[in-house]
């Protein structure tokens, strides 16, 4: 579904995803973890196309996307919440939603300008407020606003950068469940940035640890527990 080979990418002079290389299965749920400043969210905007690769690639159902803008990446089917979610504060709920029509593959679906019920339907808090507008939302809220116009477009990969950041517990577990419940169906892979070792033990397959812009370690959710990982993620 995804692989990313060799990738580097920076800002500037500096120069802070080095060789980066992994990959996302069909159906997959894979976590990046580490440290806060080890890379992850610059790695995450190098495969949305947000941050130009310096060196190395990105592939996307087997055709390179290394090269090509964010809107084609996401209209060949990569859904993005952003870190901060990224909401248009003065537009309603029901508009900043609209919004995610805009990376609809179906040309029909997206004239329509309908939100597809099936988009929502995993956030019914979100209909209900339609007529708000997305900067009166808590940060709760508008996680599952972010999340929810990300799904209008059904991504064949949805990448989360820090889903659970900042927001209360009763929505962190809404938010897992969603995460859960997508796996189980099978058609979406994602690939999520996460600090809580509890969340990521509970949806995650795969998971990747970063230190200092590299891929430092891999494995499965059951081998969390090595000594060697924890030197990575404890503060």
């Amino acid at each position: 579904m995804l692989s990313v080979q060799q990738l580097e990418a920076g800002y500037g002079e500096s120069v802070i995803l080095r060789g980066v290389t992994l990959s996302v299965e069909p159906g997959q749920v894979v976590c990046i973890m580490g440290r806060n400043g080890v890379g992850k969210t610059t790695l995450i905007k190098s495969i949305m196309g947000l941050l130009k690769a310096r060196k190395g690639s990105v592939e996307f159902k087997g055709s390179d996307v290394t090269k090509k803008a964010p809107g084609i990446r996401a209209k060949k089917g990569i859904g993005y919440v952003p870190q901060g979610r990224e909401i248009f504060s003065q537009l309603s709920v029901y508009e900043n939603l609209r919004i995610g029509l805009e990376a609809v593959r179906d040309k029909t679906k997206r004239r329509s300008r309908v939100i597809p019920p099936e988009a929502v339907e995993k956030f019914p808090v979100l209909p209900a407020m339609y007529g708000r507008r997305g900067g009166d939302l808590s940060g709760g809220q508008q996680q599952q606003l972010a999340f929810a116009r990300a799904l209008i477009s059904e991504p064949e990969l949805l990448v989360l950068d820090e889903p659970t950041e900042g927001i209360q517990p009763s929505i962190v577990d809404d938010i897992r469940d969603v995460i859960r419940s997508i796996r189980d169906e099978g058609k979406t892979a994602i690939l999520l940035v996460e600090q809580s070792l509890e969340f990521v033990r509970s949806v995650c397959d795969k998971i990747y640890i970063m230190e200092k812009g590299s891929i430092v370690w891999e494995g499965g959710k059951d081998d969390l527990d090595d000594p060697a990982v924890m030197r990575y993620l404890t503060v």
